[in-house]
């Protein structure tokens, strides 16, 4: 009996209920009468022994052990729809790429109309996120990720490493105090990135103050953010100087909306890079395929620009 659940077509007709709190919606979506819906809740509340919705004249809403039983079959469903997808191959032409915020705004991004123009039948979806993705329950088919590599069960590509150093808008070379030498960070607002993961801090100001070996320069002010990306952008508007990874800042300095004041620059993370990470069979995707032999091929172009 532990192992007893009721059929899925009465849960089907409970989730929709509960979700639209709604017999008549809940019928027009599953293409069945009212009545039809209704019966079925009632048949699994009796099953289970228990009240799933508090029911008045004109609306039905979830009671406490309605909510918790909405939640885990939301859940599962979508779980078996993704399932199905996978086995039945509607998602030929779809692919979902999990990228974390700086690195798709900053280089995939301006990147991604040379594979959208190579690959026109492909239904690019990118899901931004900083989180690990569980390839066997998100619905990701490649992700890109900064980290050591090690994604144990994974298809793991090493993409490019970082360096570390400062980038400002040019107008910060000029004007009242123009930033000429390192000591000229003092009179500038510094633009400061809090990253730490998997047990690695991001060089700081402090960092690279030391092996520029400049002092008298105080590294607690200034501004505090959270994403690379967000840094960037506050330096392009001439806000402060902030520190840029290589790869990130790469076509703002090639475009002329970052300048690089000066030449000290810090390595990332010992043993961190950006990778490409997959699934075990994703590769038997001809999408899949395609879409890392044109990451790959990005990346050797941004390593060797960066050389």
């Amino acid at each position: 009996m532990a192992n007893w659940l009721p059929g899925l077509g009465l849960l089907r007709g409970f989730e929709a209920t509960a979700r639209h709190l709604s017999f008549t919606r809940a019928a027009a979506e599953l293409g069945v009468t009212p009545a039809a819906v209704s019966h079925h809740v009632r048949e699994l509340e009796r099953l289970l022994q228990v009240s799933l919705l508090k029911r008045s004249s004109r609306s039905v809403k979830p009671t406490p052990e309605g909510e918790i039983l909405q939640a885990g079959v939301a859940e599962g469903l979508e779980a078996i729809r993704r399932a199905v997808q996978r086995i039945t191959g509607e998602r030929r032409h779809r692919l979902v790429i999990s990228v974390t915020p700086s690195l798709a705004a900053k280089w995939l991004m301006p990147r991604l109309p040379r594979f959208l123009a190579a690959v026109p039948e492909a239904d690019v979806r990118l899901d931004v996120n900083t989180r690990l993705v569980d390839f066997n329950r998100d619905d990701a088919d490649l992700a890109l990720r900064f980290g050591t590599g090690r994604y144990e069960g994974l298809g793991v590509d090493r993409l490019f490493e970082e360096t570390i150093f400062p980038v400002c808008s040019p107008r910060l070379l000029q004007g009242a105090k123009p930033l000429a030498k390192p000591q000229d960070l003092a009179h500038h607002t510094l633009l400061h990135v809090d990253w730490q993961a998997q047990g690695a801090t991001w060089p700081d100001w402090a960092m690279w103050l030391q092996a520029a070996r400049v002092s008298g320069v105080d590294t607690s002010r200034g501004l505090h953010l959270s994403m690379t990306a967000l840094a960037l952008q506050a330096a392009m508007d001439g806000q402060g100087v902030a520190l840029g990874e290589s790869t990130l800042v790469a076509d703002d300095l090639a475009a002329g909306r970052l300048v690089r004041p000066f030449r000290v620059s810090l390595p990332g993370p010992a043993g961190f890079c950006y990778h490409l990470v997959y699934p075990p069979g994703a590769l038997e995707r001809p999408l899949v395929r395609a879409f890392r032999d044109w990451v790959l091929e990005e990346a050797r172009e941004a390593r060797a620009k960066a050389a």
